[in-house]
């Protein structure tokens, strides 16, 4: 056990844990927030995506002790009143189906306006490839990525 300290969602905690614990069971279990997903635990579905300094990262494969002193964003650290274009966009073109990978594909989405503000269909593709969604919305995804893009684009 040692102490770790993170700056999340602009706030700096103390967490006293094993630094093997994957950050989504820090985030979900020690800190409650409960928006970050659990879905795969293998980094390979997005569900648990977040963001570390500004890059998304799945949190389910992620220790504590790789966070240590990062700046940590999860889906409630997006906005404080779900104002985001990429939020606003997703209820905008119904994105959501059952929702449980939602939050992952906003911090994904997120992740690729902040390095491409004016992505195309094929960066778009590329970007939210390892991404899934059961509900299989992935045509309204695409569709409020490129909404919200033109919106922040536009100011």
């Amino acid at each position: 056990m040692k102490k770790y300290i993170i700056n999340i969602n602009g706030e700096r905690k103390g967490i006293t844990i094993d630094g093997e614990t994957p950050l989504l069971w820090v985030i979900r279990d020690e800190l409650k927030l409960t928006g970050t997903k659990f879905g795969c635990g293998r980094g390979l579905c997005g569900a648990c995506t977040i963001h570390i300094d500004g890059e998304e990262t799945r949190s389910c494969i992620t220790p504590i002790e790789n966070a240590d002193g990062l700046k940590i964003t999860t889906i409630e650290g997006l906005s404080e009143n779900s104002s985001h274009p990429l939020q606003k966009a997703w209820i905008a073109e119904d994105v959501p189906q059952c929702g449980y990978c939602q939050s992952g594909q906003i911090m994904t989405a997120a992740a690729l306006l902040s390095r491409n503000p004016d992505p195309d269909e094929d960066d778009v593709n590329s970007a939210m490839r390892m991404n899934i969604c059961r509900c299989g919305t992935y045509n309204r995804i695409r569709k409020g990525i490129m909404v919200a893009a033109k919106e922040m684009k536009n100011g």
